[in-house]
């Protein structure tokens, strides 16, 4: 028995790395011409990363630094000798873990020998020099000139990719016989933005904002505006300086790819691994931790860190408040944006039903004090987890070029270019503008760079801003009862004097879980469970909030009944055998398992045959439809026991498939288990409210549609071959 991470693991490992070749094709688009030939030289097409990268673990923006010197064209052949180029370089100077033996031996025979490695820096205090240490040569104690540490510091906080000259000079002493000859970042030398400014006017907005989308790799057409908006904001604390950000969502979005992958100016670190002594400074050698050398740190995995040091809170929260940290009496500033990502296990309307949208993060920073100095917060329940399809193979700025731009860019402040059209509500408190202007400065900044933009334009930015820091206060309201007393009302008012309220998606989506009536008396209705109290709507009369956009459970039709009903787990049911006929027709998951599954909170379906697509596909069906007759804040746990294929060439697309599958599903409310077990045989579906159903020949029982309507819907389409299901009600065990 194994489960499905170990089975895709475990095949992953045994697989051949494969070697992307890039497509080329003639039909190259209007927007990839026009890039190239106003930002000659400093484009490249981004699915060329790919097709270099091989088995060096490095940065996407160290492989796109490469690619901007040789494959920054769009003639095919040039960008075909410049892939060969980069892989050559790659294969002869990037020093892979697994060979750093080899390298130091090619030092020492040839005397000298050029690397790409990241490089780290110490002060030597007792001999007095800096020293180099190279992460996968795996050598310490370099010397390194001062000068070159004082014109690249970030080497000495968490460490730069570099290019290096390293000799090897064996002397009679305890000396290192490493010497660096020669040290290069890789950085882009320089940037012309007066061309960059310039050559906006040229593109519309939504033109820009695709180019922008390209640049980090996304595909726009997989993308609504709003999509493209929530993937740009995570652009914006590169752009602001003491940017605060959060992004709570599912796994595989690519949440932190923007931080590990898209800018040598950010670092990522785990949300475990964070200490005063690395984040701010060091008291006992006084040396400056990471807040004063990177534009941006972000902290992986910060919901899942659930030991905190106290201390480290208190010196963050006044930090995010006012810039400063103090070294022992003296006070410090730095202007690195924070960045706080993490993973949800619960869907949207549980958390609110239960808690609040913060509900992930460790207790010590569920502090009020310390949530209010969040400027916005990304919905990362709205983004998609990421697909091949979604990766660009459009032209975008070299990665490097980018960040260079979006540095310069810190210095500009673009907060009041609204003011002239639009005016925030008078009750808004001045943490609230902070954090609405620096989300609407910083997407000025990246969407329109020279601080010109259209009224509708400014708006729908505006818009977007005053969302995203109303959400954050929404949830603060839930956790501190002392700052209910004067909630703010977040909207805007437009030149004519028209007042405009905001609301979150999700607000409007669950409002009855969402809005609280914080005036209602402690003995009151309260939201079970969650001990907060209940939202009474409004009157009919105001249809935006009398309506709850939540899909109702499916009707179906009982046995001995013309009536269809809303299941629920009272319903009386049939118990017995019930034939399905080859040819039959009007079967369906929804009238034949369905009525059986509502109500359950754990389900397991057994079933060696979860492999084709279409397979999967109609387990799928099945989970789409127990999503449907919960609650919109339960959550259903369902156990998948099923068989891995013995086809080896079909193993990855099946493991895939249920990876897929089981992330889809946690979006719903549904938390999806599977076990792969050699062996079994039956097939069955079992609930921990008293049901079991023997399934035959398994949930595999259609033919394959045959039109469109048959593959919309189960009704249509024919049974295939005679099988049966047996209907038992057992015990429940403590009943």
């Amino acid at each position: 028995m194994t489960n499905l991470d170990e089975a895709l693991t475990d095949l992953g490992a045994a697989a051949d790395e494969e070697v992307y070749v890039p497509a080329f094709t003639e039909e190259e688009s209007d927007l990839d011409r026009k890039v190239n030939d106003l930002f000659a030289g400093s484009v490249v097409r981004k699915d060329l990363v790919k097709a270099v990268r091989g088995n060096a673990v490095v940065p996407g923006y160290v492989l796109e630094y490469l690619l901007g010197q040789y494959a920054a064209s769009d003639d095919e052949d040039t960008i075909q000798d410049g892939i060969d180029m980069v892989r050559s370089i790659l294969a002869e100077h990037y020093v892979n873990r697994n060979e750093k033996v080899l390298i130091q031996s090619t030092i020492r025979e040839k005397g000298k020998h050029r690397i790409i490695d990241r490089v780290t820096v110490d002060l030597n205090t007792k001999q007095d020099f800096y020293e180099a240490s190279f992460e996968n040569l795996d050598i310490k104690g370099v010397p390194i000139d001062a000068n070159t540490v004082t014109n690249n510091q970030k080497l000495l906080v968490g460490g730069v990719w570099c290019i290096c000259d390293i000799e090897y000079q064996p002397s009679d002493g305890p000396s290192e016989p490493w010497v660096l000859a020669n040290l290069k970042p890789i950085q882009i030398a320089g940037v012309d933005f007066d061309r960059y400014n310039a050559a906006r006017a040229s593109f519309t907005t939504d033109e820009w904002i695709d180019i922008l989308m390209q640049s980090i790799g996304l595909n726009p057409e997989q993308f609504s505006l709003r999509g493209k908006l929530i993937a740009l904001t995570r652009l914006v604390p590169f752009v602001e300086r003491n940017y605060n950000l959060v992004e709570l969502g599912p796994k595989g979005t690519g949440k932190s790819h923007t931080f590990s992958e898209l800018s040598p100016n950010g670092a990522l670190i785990s949300g475990g691994e964070v200490t005063v002594a690395k984040l701010f400074v060091n008291n006992a050698n006084g040396k400056l931790g990471l807040v004063g050398y990177w534009d941006v740190v972000a902290f992986d995995e910060f919901a899942a860190n659930r030991r905190t040091d106290q201390n480290l809170v208190n010196i963050m929260k006044n930090y995010m408040a006012n810039k400063q940290f103090n070294r022992g009496n003296q006070p410090l500033g730095a202007e690195a944006s924070m960045v706080f990502i993490g993973n949800t296990s619960h869907t949207v309307p549980y958390m609110l039903q239960h808690s609040d949208l913060f509900d992930e993060l460790p207790d010590s920073y569920r502090d009020p004090a310390w949530l209010d100095r969040i400027h916005h917060y990304i919905p990362g329940w709205e983004v998609s987890p990421i697909r091949s399809e979604m990766f660009s193979d459009g032209y975008g700025f070299v990665v490097d070029y980018l960040a260079e731009i979006l540095h310069s860019k810190r210095s500009e402040d673009f907060s009041d270019k609204y003011q002239t059209h639009f005016s925030l509500g008078s009750d808004i408190s001045t943490r609230d503008r902070d954090g609405i202007h620096k989300t609407f400065s910083g997407l000025m900044k990246l969407i329109h760079p020279t601080g010109v933009a259209t009224p509708e334009e400014m708006e729908e930015l505006l818009l977007y801003a005053i969302e995203g820091r109303k959400r954050v206060k929404d949830q603060i309201l839930r956790i501190d009862a002392t700052m209910r007393d004067d909630p703010a009302r977040f909207g805007y008012r437009d030149s004519l004097g028209g007042w405009h309220d905001v609301v979150t998606v999700e607000e409007n989506q669950y409002p009855q879980l969402y809005r609280r009536d914080w005036d209602a008396e402690a003995p009151g209705p309260t939201l079970a469970g969650s001990g907060l109290p209940t939202y009474t709507p409004p009157a009919p009369a105001h249809p935006p909030y009398s309506v709850v956009s939540v899909a109702p459970p499916l009707p179906i039709t009982p046995d001995g009944s013309d009536a269809p009903v809303v299941p629920d787990d009272t319903m009386p049911l049939f118990q017995g055998i019930r034939d399905f006929k080859a040819g039959q027709t009007g079967v369906s998951y929804e009238n034949v398992l369905l009525p059986y599954v509502v109500g359950a909170t754990k389900i397991t379906v057994i079933d060696p045959y979860i492999r084709m697509p279409h397979q999967v596909r109609n387990f799928g069906d099945l989970l789409g439809l127990i999503a449907l007759a919960k609650g919109p804040a339960d959550e259903v746990a369902v156990e998948l026991v099923t068989t891995q294929t013995d086809k080896d060439h079909m193993k990855k697309d099946q493991l895939e498939r249920l990876v897929s599958l089981r992330e889809a599903a946690l979006r719903f409310g549904v938390n999806l288990d599977i076990r792969l077990v050699d062996g079994i045989h039956d097939r069955s579906i079992i609930t921990d409210h008293g049901w079991r159903i023997l399934l035959g020949k398994g949930l595999d029982i259609w033919e394959p549609p045959t039109n469109a309507i048959a593959e919309a819907r189960q009704e249509f389409r024919r049974i295939k071959s005679d099988t049966t299901f047996t209907y038992a009600r057992t015990s429940i065990e403590g009943a």
